[in-house]
C-alpha cells in the first residue's frame, strides 16, 4: 500500500477549500486545512483511526490522504473538507458546546458513557451531513455508499444494531430505498426508530442541543446488544479528540433541561406527532437550578472530549473555577491628595488682584513694558494625587484537615478545599503571600514551599489528600514559626474536633501549647479556626461526650486568642470563607 499522497491529490484538495468554505457562507474563515501526505504526518497532527478530524483549540482540519485514497474517497474532497467545516461551524463548533453535547449523551447512556463520545460524533454528523446533502447538494450518501462498498468486500464484515439504524435515519431522511446505505436489514422496530430518528434531526435542526439526549436514548437499546458499536464508523470519529487543548470553563454547570432532556424520541409529541397523548417529556424540566458537577464527573467529561489532564489537574480547574465567584474584588485605595501645591499655568493679573500675585518674570517676558491689568500675569496653582503607600497585607498560613473523616476533592465535592481555594485566591488578589499545609498524620504533610504568590503550587497542595488518621503536624507550626517574620501571618486552621490534637506534645517533647502560642506571637497576625462543630458547642447544651475536647477549644480561646467558628456543616464553610476574605482582605 503506498502512504504517500501524490502531490496532485493535495493540490486538487487544496484547491477544494474555497469552495467547502463558501458552502456555509461566503464569509467563513478559518485558517488552511492540513492536508497530510503520510500516516505518521497525521499522526503528528494527533490524527489516527479516523481519515479526518477537527482541533477546536485552533480551529482547524486535518486530513489523512492516504487513508482517504484507501477508501475510495479521493475525489470527495469537496464534501469531505464541507463536512469538517460544519463541525466548526455548526455542531459542535466549540468546547464549551462539547462539553455540554457530552454531558447529556452521558446522562442518556446509563451503564454505556463510554459510547458518549461516538454518539456525539454521529448525531452531530446527522444535522451537517443532511444540510449538506438537500441545501448544498453536495454527495454526503455517495461517501456512505463508499464506505458500504468497502464493508461488502470484506468477508467477515458484518453491521450491528447501531449502525444499521444510523444508515436507516440517513436512508429515511434522504428518501432512498431500503438498504441502500446498508440499513436493509432492519426490521419493524428498527425501522420505526429509524423513522423516529429521522424526524429528530428534522423537528431540531435549529436546536440541536436540546435533542442530544433524546438521540442518545434512541440508540441506547442497540448500544446494549450491539457490543461492536464502535467498528463500522471508526473512520467517522473525526470530532473525538476535538477539545483536546482547550480550556474547560462552562463544563461544571449541569443546564435546566439537561437531566429532563434523556427521554425516548417517542414521548416527545414534537417528534411522535401524538398530540392526544401527555408525554412524559412535556413535564416540567428538571431545573439544575445552577447545581454544580461532582469533580468526577467533569473528570468524565472532559476525558471524553480529549481533554488530557489527570484527575489532580481537573480538580485543581475544577476548585479554582468553582472558587472565582466567591473572590474579593481587588482592592483598591482612595489616592490621597498631595498638600504640595502644583503650578498648572498662567491667569491674567487684573487691577485689584493682590499685588504680590504678579508674576513679574512671566509678565515681562510677555511685554517689556508691563502694562497693569493688561499684560501683567499671574500664577495658577492647584492640587494633584499623592503617590500611594500600600499597606503591607497580611500573608495566609492555612492548614486543612485532610484526613479519613474528610472528602476527597478529586472525586466529591470538599467544602474544606473549595473554602481554602476561596481565601487563598483571594488573598492572593490582595498581594498577600500564602503558605498551605494538608494534614493527616505526622508523617502525611504536604506544603507548599514555604510562603507563595503561585496559584497552581497553592491550588496543587489544596486538592492532595490523604484520608488517612488525625494528627496535626506540630512540627511544622513550630519550624513556620521558629524566628520573628518580617511580614505579618495570619494562622487559619480548617478541620474539625480533631484539631486539639495541635496540643499535644511534639516528638521532641514540646507542649503543644507552647508551640501554639509562640506561633500567634511570632505571626503577629492572629489566629482562626473554622471548625466542624456543633453551633452551641461552648454552651450548656454542649456533647458530653466531646467535653474535654470543647474544654480544650475553650482554654485556646480563652488563653490564646483563637477566633474559633463553628460550622455545623462543611457546605456552611463557603459562606465562612466569603467572610473571612472580606474580614482580612478588603
Amino acid at each position: 500500500m503506498k502512504n504517500d499522497a501524490v502531490p496532485a491529490l493535495i493540490e486538487a484538495w487544496r484547491a477544494a477549500w474555497p469552495d467547502a468554505l463558501a458552502v456555509w457562507s461566503k464569509f467563513t474563515r478559518l485558517r488552511d486545512p492540513s492536508l497530510c501526505a503520510s500516516h505518521v504526518e497525521a499522526s503528528k497532527q494527533g490524527l489516527s483511526g479516523s481519515f479526518a478530524m477537527i482541533r477546536l483549540l485552533d480551529q482547524s482540519v486535518v486530513v489523512d490522504l492516504p487513508l482517504v485514497t484507501e477508501l475510495g474517497l479521493d475525489d470527495y474532497a469537496l464534501e469531505i473538507l464541507a463536512h469538517e467545516i460544519g463541525h466548526h461551524i455548526l455542531a459542535p463548533g466549540s468546547a464549551g458546546d462539547q462539553f455540554r453535547l457530552l454531558a447529556r449523551m452521558r446522562r442518556a447512556l446509563p451503564t454505556l458513557e463510554q459510547h458518549a463520545p461516538m454518539v456525539a460524533n454521529l448525531y452531530t454528523d446527522l444535522f451537517i451531513n443532511d444540510r449538506l446533502q438537500r441545501q448544498a447538494n453536495l454527495r454526503m450518501a455517495d461517501i456512505y455508499r463508499k464506505l458500504q462498498q468497502g464493508r461488502e468486500v470484506q468477508a467477515d464484515a458484518k453491521s450491528g444494531g447501531v449502525w444499521t439504524l444510523y444508515m436507516r435515519i440517513y436512508e429515511n431522511l434522504w428518501q432512498l430505498e431500503k438498504g441502500e446505505l446498508g440499513g436493509g436489514r432492519a426490521d419493524e422496530r428498527l425501522d420505526t426508530d429509524a423513522w423516529l430518528g429521522a424526524r429528530l434531526i428534522r423537528v431540531y435542526a435549529n436546536d440541536w442541543m436540546l435533542a442530544a439526549g433524546r438521540f442518545a436514548t434512541l440508540l441506547l437499546p442497540y448500544l446494549v446488544d450491539d457490543t461492536d458499536a464502535l467498528s463500522p464508523s471508526r473512520y467517522l470519529q473525526d470530532t473525538r479528540d476535538a477539545a483536546r487543548g482547550c480550556q474547560t470553563y462552562g463544563a461544571q454547570q449541569i443546564e435546566d433541561d439537561e437531566e429532563g432532556g434523556a427521554i425516548h424520541p417517542v414521548h416527545d409529541k414534537r417528534i411522535s406527532g401524538l398530540d392526544g397523548e401527555e408525554p412524559p417529556g412535556e413535564a416540567p424540566a428538571k431545573a439544575g437550578g445552577g447545581q454544580l458537577r461532582e469533580p468526577f464527573e467533569l473528570g468524565d467529561i472532559l476525558k471524553a472530549s480529549g481533554i488530557d489532564l489527570s484527575d489532580h489537574e481537573i480538580a485543581i480547574r475544577y476548585y479554582r473555577e468553582r472558587a472565582l465567584p466567591h473572590l474579593v474584588a481587588f482592592p483598591s485605595r482612595p489616592v490621597p491628595e498631595s498638600q504640595e501645591p502644583q503650578m498648572e499655568g498662567l491667569e491674567a493679573w487684573e487691577i485689584g488682584d493682590p499685588l504680590e500675585e504678579i508674576d513679574w518674570l512671566q509678565s515681562v517676558m510677555q511685554s517689556p513694558r508691563p502694562v497693569p491689568g493688561v499684560t501683567t500675569v499671574r500664577r495658577v496653582y492647584g492640587r494633584e494625587p499623592a503617590r500611594a503607600i500600600d499597606a503591607v497585607p497580611v500573608d495566609l498560613d492555612m492548614y486543612v484537615d485532610s484526613s479519613g473523616s474528610m472528602p476527597n476533592p478529586q472525586a466529591h465535592t470538599s467544602f474544606l478545599t473549595l473554602a481554602g481555594a476561596v481565601i487563598a485566591l483571594s488573598a492572593l488578589r490582595a498581594g498577600a503571600k500564602v503558605k498551605v499545609t494538608l494534614w493527616s498524620g505526622k508523617n502525611e504533610v504536604m506544603q507548599t514551599p514555604g510562603f507563595v504568590r503561585d496559584e497552581d503550587m497553592i491550588l496543587g497542595v489544596l486538592t492532595e489528600f490523604f484520608g488517612g488518621g488525625t494528627c496535626f503536624p506540630i512540627h511544622c507550626l513550630r519550624k513556620t514559626y521558629a524566628g520573628k517574620r518580617e511580614r505579618p501571618a495570619h494562622i487559619l486552621m480548617i478541620s474539625d474536633d480533631g484539631i486539639t490534637t495541635m496540643f499535644d506534645n511534639d516528638e521532641l517533647g514540646n507542649s503543644g501549647w507552647d508551640i501554639s502560642a509562640k506561633a500567634l506571637a511570632q505571626g503577629g497576625a492572629g489566629g482562626t479556626m473554622a471548625l466542624n462543630l456543633a453551633r452551641d458547642w461552648d454552651g450548656a447544651a454542649a456533647n458530653k461526650w466531646l467535653q474535654q475536647t470543647y474544654d480544650v477549644l475553650k482554654r485556646a480561646r480563652g488563653e490564646q486568642g483563637w477566633d474559633i467558628h463553628a460550622v455545623e456543616r462543611y457546605e456552611d464553610l463557603l459562606d465562612f470563607a466569603r467572610a473571612f476574605s472580606r474580614r482580612h482582605y478588603v
